[in-house]
């Protein structure tokens, strides 16, 4: 079985022009042209765009999808991974569905809505990441210092943490080496961050703990695609991982 670009397109949600575009730059080509130059693609070319549109949904540009694709050795392993994603989301959207019921259900009661029910599922997205890696104390300090922040607090520390992936961004993009003395300053002003946050070892003074989080944290924005895209792509994941290794073995 096979359709044509215009079929692929209608059913995908997708345009044929952007089907064109994946093909020119490599990332999707059709599993055959015909002698009429239409383009054909089989289920095996469906499966692949299934997975470009779910790490295009994940926020993921272009290169970065291509890089995962290429250094992928078993698709089975993607397809995978790609069901834990898609189920964290679903339990995340089912946490948010009950918060709101909760909600509504308070209210057509004539009664106050619990105030930490009402946010549940919207402030925890890295819940169980948290909970695995530094554990449930952890988690729960942490959540409940950021929800003891007023609004203000809580847009200007965002603002700041915009600010630290800018300047990440900006030095990947001016060719900066991890090892340099402004990467290092980079990771520097990295920790001091995630020393603000109660529950965390940085926040606790431990050191081996701390090098530990540090050099693990790096590890996670290569690992997880979300981070990726945040830092523009793989390559401006890898150097702040980089970055943030040599900081901890070397500085802390």
């Amino acid at each position: 079985m096979e359709w044509t670009i215009q079929e692929l397109a209608a059913r995908a949600g997708i345009t044929s022009r952007t089907l064109r575009h994946y093909d020119r730059v490599g990332l999707l080509v059709p599993s055959r042209v015909g002698v009429n130059g239409y383009r054909y693609y089989n289920p095996t070319a469906v499966a692949r765009l299934q997975r470009i549109l779910l790490m295009r949904r994940l926020g993921m540009g272009l290169p970065a999808i291509a890089g995962v694709l290429a250094e992928e050795v078993d698709a089975l392993d993607g397809l995978r991974a790609h069901i834990a994603a898609l189920e964290e989301e679903r339990d995340r959207i089912e946490r948010q569905v009950r918060s709101v019921r909760h909600t509504l259900e308070a209210l057509q009661a004539g009664v106050e809505p619990r105030m930490d029910v009402m946010l549940a599922g919207f402030n925890d997205l890295y819940k169980d990441e948290v909970i695995s890696r530094w554990g449930e104390h952890a988690f729960q300090v942490s959540n409940d210092w950021w929800h003891g922040k007023s609004l203000e607090q809580q847009r200007a520390w965002k603002q700041d943490t915009e600010d630290l992936v800018a300047a990440w961004v900006a030095a990947v993009k001016a060719g900066d080496s991890p090892t340099s003395e402004h990467a290092q300053s980079l990771a520097a002003r990295h920790v001091r961050w995630l020393s603000q946050i109660p529950g965390t070892p940085t926040a606790e003074g431990d050191r081996e703990r701390s090098i530990e989080m540090v050099s693990g944290i790096g590890d996670m924005f290569v690992d997880d695609p979300r981070f990726a895209a945040m830092y523009d792509d793989e390559a401006g994941a890898r150097f702040v991982r980089d970055a943030l290794h040599t900081y901890a073995h070397t500085r802390m």
